[in-house]
């Protein structure tokens, strides 16, 4: 019965598949037309996040950066409405996400970055520093001399006093 349940996985589309588990986190940044209307720009982010929630993804965040003007002519516009969506998904949801920003139309630029290898790499730096303190940071003491400090600038004060009064 067990091999029947499997075989009908792979009947189901691709990005459904219920695969190991492997999640990664991904940020999906996307950029949309000015003109566009909020109400659509709602409609169109819920459809994404849709498309993630149907192929077993979790959506982590959703963050709307607002209108920005872009670095560059693309498709003849000048600034566009920034959307951030982090998602933990496997790779076939992903490319599904990713087909699907690449045949909207409202959508004129789109990239998809995986986290945690970011995150696996910050960690491992802090770690690094963490372990290797600044030798220019750390104070210099030296020991010969923090013990005669101390007594040569309490001899002198106490003759000074006594040389200016005879």
């Amino acid at each position: 019965m067990k091999d029947f349940v499997d075989r009908r996985e792979w009947l189901k589309p691709k990005f459904q598949r219920k695969e190991r588990n492997m999640d990664r986190l991904y940020e999906v940044m996307f950029i949309v037309r000015p003109d566009v209307v909020d109400e659509e720009l709602d409609k169109l982010v819920a459809g994404f996040e849709g498309t993630v929630t149907t192929g077993g993804g979790v959506i982590k965040a959703t963050e709307k950066l607002g209108r920005r003007k872009l670095a560059y002519t693309v498709r003849k516009f000048n600034d566009g409405n920034y959307i951030l969506l982090t998602i933990e998904a496997n790779g076939t949801v992903v490319a599904e996400l990713e087909r699907r920003l690449r045949v909207t139309e409202p959508v004129i630029k789109y990239i998809t970055v995986r986290m945690d290898e970011e995150e696996k790499r910050l960690t491992k730096i802090r770690t690094h520093r963490a372990a290797h303190q600044k030798r220019s940071a750390a104070p210099v003491v030296h020991a010969a001399a923090s013990v005669a400090e101390p007594v040569a600038p309490a001899a002198v004060a106490v003759e000074e006093p006594a040389e200016a009064t005879a």
